[in-house]
């Protein structure tokens, strides 16, 4: 097959859409390099990666059958819906697997789509949004006919978890064989010596022991209560600190002015941290804490057990789905219950230890190289409609 992967999310500049991108197909690669048949395909697949101009050199193709192509095309925008397509067309695919929900209109060949979730429908407010009123009524409208329309049209639909499976079906009344599940993964990095982990909390102006979260700040990830939450428990341990790690936003902005007006102290805003850095940042943390209202699939408390840290999580959408055992739960709308169990495994010993073996056998579970082989599959069962 010829098989075109919209990859302008690929690598940084698409944030987890532009790892689960990098990752897919850089297992992709691995698969075809392995040589032999795949589901009874006995011809080797030609594979077109349409690359921006800010991730060309990020991609490398690891084979004669994979080729980098320029689609430098904004997301979103009206020319990704009249440009794309063209640019697309020139290649005589197959296939085309769109990995985000942004398939233009106009687009005739056959393709699959990955969803990541529904935030939008369950939580379309204009607090996730900078624009003006009538400028966020305009894009909301858009993007719900733009999700629906790949949805509708999509040969198969790939979902990141059971839950955003359900939800898909449920919210599009699409016929259950048409979504398939595969689940995202972690890798599993190494940590810096003692003495330069010391240098980097220095740096980020971080004080030990300290409760950690690495994310963004959209209302749906629920810090404002986590913040609240946090003063609390301070007032009761207070040597406790929190630090959120993540790229000062108009949100991370607006979360800071909260912490003013609420006379919230001893949090620390990193900003963002770079992955030499973030591992440090991870392994000297006493637990982290994940409040999020909705996820489609839930990857940073899982990099927090691959970073060997106890986790306490939100109970919402697919988080005990992905997380399993080795999470403590609580309700992420009840600020009693979060910081129960906030200063529950803040202050057992033996409960973290029980919360980190039970995190390493959790991200046994999941694997890109799997992810690759299963969307491989549902590829071929998508050119076969």
């Amino acid at each position: 097959m010829r098989i075109g992967i919209d990859a302008r999310f690929f690598g940084s500049i698409g944030k987890g859409l532009g790892r689960y991108t990098q990752k897919l197909i850089e297992n992709l690669g691995k698969i075809s390099a392995q040589g032999g048949p795949a589901s009874g395909w006995d011809k080797e697949n030609q594979y077109f990666i349409f690359l921006r101009k800010e991730n060309w050199e990020e991609y490398q193709p690891s084979g004669k059958n994979f080729t980098k192509v320029l689609a430098n095309i904004p997301w979103y925008g009206i020319r990704e819906q009249l440009q794309l397509p063209g640019i697309l067309k020139k290649h005589n695919l197959d296939l085309v697997h769109f990995p985000h929900f942004n398939v233009p209109i106009s687009w005739k060949g056959k393709f699959v789509v990955t969803i990541h979730d529904l935030i939008l429908f369950h939580y379309p407010t204009r607090r996730a949004s900078t624009l003006s009123p009538l400028l966020y009524f305009i894009k909301k409208t858009a993007y719900k006919k733009i999700i629906k329309n790949a949805i509708q049209k999509a040969q198969k639909i790939i979902a990141v978890s059971k839950h955003t499976q359900k939800d898909i079906i449920e919210h599009f009344h699409v016929p259950e064989e048409k979504v398939f599940v595969t689940y995202e993964a972690v890798d599993i990095a190494s940590t810096p010596a003692k003495d330069t982990a010391r240098n980097i909390l220095k740096k980020y102006g971080i004080i030990k022991p300290y409760i950690l979260y690495v994310g963004n700040a959209y209302p749906h990830k629920n810090l404002e209560r986590l913040v609240l939450v946090f003063r609390e428990v301070a007032r009761k341990h207070p040597h406790l600190h929190l630090v959120l790690v993540g790229k000062e936003d108009y949100f991370y902005k607006k979360l800071k002015k909260f912490v003013r007006d609420n006379w919230v102290k001893q949090i620390a805003f990193t900003d963002f941290v770079p992955d030499e850095d973030l591992g440090a940042v991870y392994r000297e943390a006493l637990l982290y804490v994940f409040p999020s209202l909705y996820e489609g699939f839930g990857l940073p408390p899982l990099e927090a057990m691959a970073r060997n840290l106890p986790v306490v999580s939100s109970n919402a959408s697919c988080l005990p789905e992905v997380l399993g055992n080795a999470a403590c739960y609580f309700d992420p709308n009840a600020l009693g219950e979060i910081a129960e169990a906030v200063e529950k495994v803040a202050t057992d010993n033996e409960l973290r230890k029980k919360l980190i073996a039970a995190g390493q056998e959790q991200i046994k579970k999941y694997s890109w190289e799997k992810m690759a082989r299963e969307t491989l599959e549902i590829y071929y069962d998508a050119s076969q409609d």
